[in-house]
């Protein structure tokens, strides 16, 4: 009688724990740095249905087109992502061009550039 006791407490406990339960995730807000670059559209189809985009942007900055080609490889060999062969270099092109060694410098705010000293005189 103990043990049926015991296994019907068991059973008990663990249905309590089996049931399902429902996480509600923020709407994700980060999105790839818009561009009319052909790679943007493939990026935002392939890469981010595995990781965020903010994981582009945690990236080292300047990484060289070798740097970015290795990394799409690897996100395709390795990780498996779904990434058609033909779609590999428009994705790793839009990302240099864009985090990597080949974007545009960023314009500095004047805010942040410092006033000129003034000298007598």
């Amino acid at each position: 009688m103990r043990l049926a006791g015991a296994i019907g407490a068991g059973v008990a406990l663990l249905s309590s724990v089996s049931r399902a339960v429902e996480i509600k995730l923020p709407a994700e807000t980060a999105a790839l740095a818009p561009s009319a670059h052909p790679g943007y559209s493939v990026a935002m189809n392939y890469c981010v249905t595995c990781h965020s985009a903010e994981y582009v942007r945690t990236q080292p900055p300047n990484m060289t087109p070798a740097y970015w080609k290795a990394t799409v490889l690897k996100m395709k060999k390795a990780f498996g992502a779904p990434i058609p062969d033909d779609q590999l270099d428009v994705i790793t092109e839009y990302i240099v061009k864009t985090y990597g060694a080949n974007q545009a410098a960023p314009a500095v705010p004047a805010s942040s550039v410092p006033a000129p000293k003034k000298t007598g005189g």
